[in-house]
């Protein structure tokens, strides 16, 4: 029984700005209100650290590892509780490039594991509207940079 998150947004700005402002762990601290804390590199293989805090306040630590990362085109990482039987969420980010150096950003989330019966309801509510806020903020920053 998987559960999907799925935004997309228009961004001013090229691929590579939003490569930039998404990959750099370090910044989710001054722009981004979902993951409002972040370390690591976009590297395949790498753990991150992550904090993140739904709409109800509560929030969760977690450590997934970046599946796949093609600078300007794609970021994923995995993250699991325990065994991903049990639970897991692949965060995905699509960049694809439109006319005039902006940026279809399309942000997925597939959340699966035994736990997802329990789990959904608080998904759907608490943390899908979460990724809309996070798309808006994203494209902010990436469209005030110079030059974007």
């Amino acid at each position: 029984m998987p559960f999907s998150v799925t935004t997309s947004i228009e961004i001013d700005a090229p691929p590579e700005r939003v490569w930039e402002v998404l990959t750099d762990f370090a910044g989710y601290q001054e722009w981004n209100p979902f993951i409002f804390s972040a370390s690591g590199s976009a590297t395949p293989g790498e753990t991150l650290l992550m904090r993140f805090r739904d709409l109800k306040g509560r929030v969760t630590t977690f450590s997934p590892t970046v599946v796949a990362a093609v600078p300007g085109r794609e970021l994923r990482w995995l993250g699991k509780l325990v065994h991903a039987r049990l639970f897991a969420g692949e965060h995905q980010f699509y960049l694809r490039p439109l006319d005039g150096d902006r940026t279809r950003l399309e942000h997925r989330e597939d959340f699966t594991g035994l736990l997802m019966p329990l789990l959904r309801p608080r998904m759907r509510r608490w943390t899908a509207p979460q990724f809309p806020v996070m798309d808006k903020a994203l494209a902010r920053v990436a469209e005030s940079a110079p030059g974007a």
